[in-house]
């Protein structure tokens, strides 16, 4: 019998078997150092009943049909005939260290190896796993999973987040039943459907109390998610590439990285070990990405219409404002005058800059900002030089539906490699380029795991030959958003909504797994151009501060008290960047539905800000307490309401906050709350602490 212990944070992992594939026996709260590990793994053991077999067939780390395993097997595979074939795996070698458990087991008769890898990351609490699988001879892959681990039966519901252009990150429960919930997001790409993560949380827990479970699939070529419940009471979680990557014949297969991590401090404890380990360990930051620049975005201002007397002016009244970079985005190129053309054909558009962007970088330079630039490497326009002269660079049939007046290029085609490589390589060489959008607008016709690795391999060339370039993933907004495309860039464009009222659910639910420090958000235009709303600057700026601050209109629409709040919030950003990009957010527990609320503690924990965004109005005539979460019991916090003067004809009575700070302990805040004064929707309350 073999039994491996891997302690993480707060969390063991407990893994064993004999010679077969081995199972998790035990994932959750941190185990004693004493604790006998053979003594659990008998106390795990299954009794069973009539009518069925005469044993529990394993639920091992790859739940095998030879086994007689009734549920959804780790890997479907078959020979090039088709054939199916049922691997019997033996334990071949064992690599064990107090932070890593590698093993490795073979098929002799079927030519198969199979290899499943464990590693603990104990500053962030988190649990990296992959699994890989090789061949003597070609297999057909319909399915392979990342090392499976079991699902806690405490458990009544799971959450994960669905959702489409501008409504990313919608929150989904879901009943646990016996049977399987299938997530298969065949769009080939992370998606806006599926985001490729999974919570569970044991009974009565929520943000700020209990045990919960958490999964994320860090791949951005489209994943599949099975969450199964058996006949037999046990329930398994299962991550892969998505059904049928791999399309043809293959000798090695590997997963993404597959993230897992428990928490004994409710949602929130896993939020901040997600937040935690994507800025710490996975981003690699450049020289210039910190401190974290205030962005602007020219998209909403001019769309295609690149004037140069226009952009002067926007850029002079950016830079006034407080940008610190300024991101030409499409249009530049080709003869870009709409989206029906010229993508792929990445030279600069001499009838737009007769003098290449030299002047126009130039100027941007003498105003105090970077220069950021839009790219679609990936896609293609019908209506361009590169289709007429490689048509066969396509991906899938000329046939296809497109998306956006778009085809999509063959990435693992390493002639499309090559020519994006050198397009790319020649503007950022040519130019004094800081940071690429990366957009990607459409899915791909069919999944093909390939296609995502080629991008992973152009971007990684790209990122050695120019290192201090930032890189944003940007699908349409948040539809390339997941820790594989972030190991190749530093920001994520979370929606192309730069509607306040949306981006505040959005962002709340983000947070689950994203971190403030990679997740962009713009001021956008008065009139919002995804959904007509109308909102006031104040509460524009602050739902774009809570996160990577930006601008996203024509500054030259803002009147001059609009012009003096955007500067004022834009200022008390920059102020309080530095520690907040390390910072945790937490979200906040409020009986009152029509309001959203955060709080961004510092790793110290002796300061806080908490946004209060209010989306409706209240069902009760007075407001409640708010409720923080996160802070030193004993500390003594001045809190004062930053916004104060924002107060409406909502409030009709008095607030403590109208003499000034409150000095109180961290105990009280968390247990009492604090009592805001009333507000109109969409509206957003600001208080700082500070120990």
């Amino acid at each position: 019998m073999n039994l491996w212990r891997l302690d993480c944070g707060v969390q063991t992992l407990l893994v064993g078997g004999d010679k077969n594939l081995p199972e998790v026996f035990y994932w959750g709260k941190r185990l004693p150092e004493t604790d006998d590990l053979r003594e659990i793994w008998d106390s795990t053991r299954l009794d069973y009943s009539g009518g069925v077999l005469d044993g529990v067939p394993p639920l091992s780390i790859c739940p095998e049909v030879s086994k007689t395993f009734a549920g959804y097997p780790g890997m479907r595979i078959r020979g090039t005939t088709g054939r199916r074939l049922q691997p019997n795996f033996r334990l071949a070698d064992a690599k064990y260290t107090e932070t890593s458990l590698i093993l490795k087991f073979e098929d002799l008769k079927l030519g198969l190896a199979y290899s499943a890898s464990f590693l603990a990351h104990k500053a962030t609490n988190v649990f990296e796993l992959s699994a890989s699988l090789s061949a003597d001879i070609e297999i057909l892959v319909d399915w392979f999973a990342a090392p499976v681990l079991p699902a806690t039966q405490t458990a009544q519901k799971m959450i994960d987040f669905s959702g489409h252009w501008c409504r990313e990150f919608e929150k989904q429960e879901t009943d646990w039943s016996i049977g399987a919930r299938l997530r298969n997001n065949q769009t080939g790409r992370t998606g806006h459907e599926h985001f490729p993560g999974l919570i569970v949380p044991a009974l009565n827990c929520d943000d700020t109390q209990g045990s919960a479970y958490a999964w994320h699939y860090g791949w951005s070529g489209g994943h599949s998610m099975i969450a199964e419940e058996l006949p037999d009471g046990r329930r398994h979680i299962q991550f892969g590439h998505a059904f049928d990557s791999y399309p043809n014949p293959i000798l090695h297969i590997e997963t993404a990285p597959l993230f897992v991590s428990y928490s004994d401090q409710g949602l929130n404890g896993l939020s901040v070990n997600f937040q935690r380990h994507l800025r710490d360990k996975v981003i690699t930051w450049t020289k210039g990405s910190l401190p974290r620049p205030i962005h602007y975005n020219c998209w909403e201002a001019i769309y295609f219409e690149h004037e140069s007397n226009n952009l002067s002016e926007i850029m002079e009244l950016a830079a006034d404002i407080g940008a610190e970079r300024f991101v030409l985005d499409d249009g530049w190129f080709g003869t870009r005058d709409d989206d029906t053309q010229s993508l792929g054909d990445w030279e600069i558009d001499p009838r737009k800059y007769p003098e290449g962007l030299g002047p126009l970088i130039a100027k941007v330079n003498q105003f105090g900002m970077s220069f950021g630039i839009w790219f679609e490497p990936e896609m293609v326009n019908l209506n361009s030089k590169l289709y007429v002269k490689h048509p066969n660079w396509v991906l899938g049939t000329i046939d296809q539906i497109l998306g956006r007046n778009q085809l999509v290029l063959d990435m693992a085609n390493p002639g499309v490699q090559e020519y994006l490589f050198e397009k790319i390589s020649a503007i950022l060489g040519d130019h004094n380029v800081t940071y690429i959008k990366w957009d990607h607008n459409r899915v791909l016709p069919h999944v093909d795991a390939a296609q995502t690795y080629g991008t992973y391999e152009l971007m990684s060339r790209l990122r050695d030959k120019f290192p201090n370039v930032e890189i944003e993933s940007c699908a349409s907004g948040g539809g390339r958003i997941d820790f594989g495309i972030l190991k190749y860039s530093q920001r994520v464009w979370l929606s192309d909504t730069n509607d306040a009222h949306e981006r505040l659910r959005i962002q709340h639910q983000a947070s689950n797994f994203l971190p403030m420090a990679v997740t962009g958000s713009h001021v956008g235009p008065r009139e919002c151009h995804t959904s007509g709303r109308i909102h006031n600057i104040k509460f524009r700026a602050w739902v774009a501060a809570q996160r990577l601050m930006g601008f996203e209109m024509d500054p030259r629409e803002l009147t001059p008290e609009e012009l003096s709040s955007l500067k004022k919030i834009t200022q008390w950003w920059k102020d309080n960047r530095i520690w907040r990009h390390d910072a945790d957010i937490h979200r906040l527990k409020v009986a009152d539905i029509s309001i959203t609320a955060e709080i961004q503690i510092s790793r110290n924990q002796e300061k806080f800000v908490v946004f209060v965004g209010i989306a409706e109005t209240s069902k009760w005539s007075c407001p409640i307490p708010i409720q923080l979460t996160g802070l030193k019991p004993d500390y003594i916090y001045d809190v004062t309401l930053l916004n104060h003067h924002e107060k409406t004809t909502a409030s009709r009575g008095g607030s403590v906050f109208d003499k000034g700070k409150i000095s109180v302990s961290g105990q009280y805040l968390m247990s009492n709350g604090i009592i805001l004064p009333s507000q109109f929707p969409d509206r957003m309350w600001v208080l700082e602490g500070t120990q």
